[in-house]
């Protein structure tokens, strides 16, 4: 069999894109072009790839399966083929997906994208949800940088701590709390709570610390995100403890009160994580430095 290595890029920017048209503007190819690519990966996979659903297309079992084998064959044929080649910032087209809290996409998300968008115009920024559960994807190439407070175990994967933000408590106006001159440990866990979990966790280190005092707190409900949590506390008594740093703007919105934690915890940490496989690659280093300056920053100003 001849191998066309155009096909393998072709197959990459369907996989990665979903779509003929998607695919054709990232290789700068016409769609009828692309289209026969296609259909050239069919005739050699036996496989459809892509499958109608609709408005939009699936891919297949098949092109779940192979998607990372692909990707990954792709940047090494990319290595060896230009394993020198400076990074000319200008024309660089690229698309970089970003998982990282939500919480950190509104604070640092925005100073990204501009610093982004001033050095390398043809570069695209895809930010994704966190999920409820630890998934794979930074390690198999589909996430190229996490950012949130845990640092991963997997020995392939880098972290690196780019800032702290001390834990905060945020309640309504004129709620009972900002009427004491001090928030005392026995009368934050006297309040009712929400606490932010993206897995539904109803506890967390705060119940530790607590525990340790002999105090417990009642907990009446979870939220996935801090912006959804810190709209229990808008017309209620509930308590919210959250990073000041990521959450500093959403407060001021909402009108809320930032009061002090009563209790001696650790500042949040906030990591910057990325497979091992892109330690050498000039342009994801490049994204990783304007990231690392974005996080940083945003934590910086609490």
């Amino acid at each position: 069999m001849q191998l066309d290595l155009n096909l393998l890029a072709a197959l990459d920017a369907l996989l990665e894109e979903g779509s003929v048209a998607g695919a054709a503007a990232r290789m700068h190819v016409t769609a009828p072009a692309m289209s026969r690519s296609l259909a050239r990966i069919r005739r050699t996979t036996g496989d459809q790839i892509l499958v109608r659903t609709g408005r939009t297309m699936t891919p297949t079992p098949y092109a779940i399966a192979v998607r990372e084998q692909v990707h990954e064959l792709l940047h090494q044929v990319q290595g060896v083929l230009a394993p020198s080649r400076e990074l000319d910032l200008a024309t660089l087209e690229r698309t970089f997906t970003l998982r990282w809290h939500d919480s950190l996409v509104a604070l640092s998300g925005p100073t990204l994208l501009s610093a982004v968008r001033d050095e390398a115009p043809g570069v695209r920024l895809r930010f994704v949800a966190e999920s409820s559960i630890d998934t794979p994807e930074l390690r198999r190439g589909e996430v190229d940088l996490e950012a949130n407070a845990n640092r991963p175990s997997a020995p392939d994967v880098r972290a690196e701590n780019v800032g702290e933000t001390r834990l905060v408590i945020v309640v309504r106006q004129g709620h009972p709390l900002t009427r004491v001159r001090t928030v005392t440990a026995k009368r934050y866990a006297a309040a009712e709570h929400v606490t932010v979990s993206r897995r539904g966790n109803l506890s967390n280190a705060l119940d530790d610390a607590l525990a340790r005092l002999g105090l417990t707190r009642r907990v009446v409900a979870t939220a996935p995100t801090e912006a959804a949590a810190l709209e229990f506390a808008r017309g209620s008594d509930l308590l919210i403890s959250v990073p000041e740093a990521t959450t500093r703007s959403a407060v001021a919105d909402l009108g809320l009160v930032v009061l002090p934690l009563p209790l001696e915890m650790p500042s949040a940490p906030i990591y910057l994580s990325w497979h091992q496989r892109y330690d050498t690659d000039h342009a994801h280093a490049w994204l990783r430095g304007l990231a690392r300056t974005a996080l940083a920053m945003g934590a910086a100003t609490s």
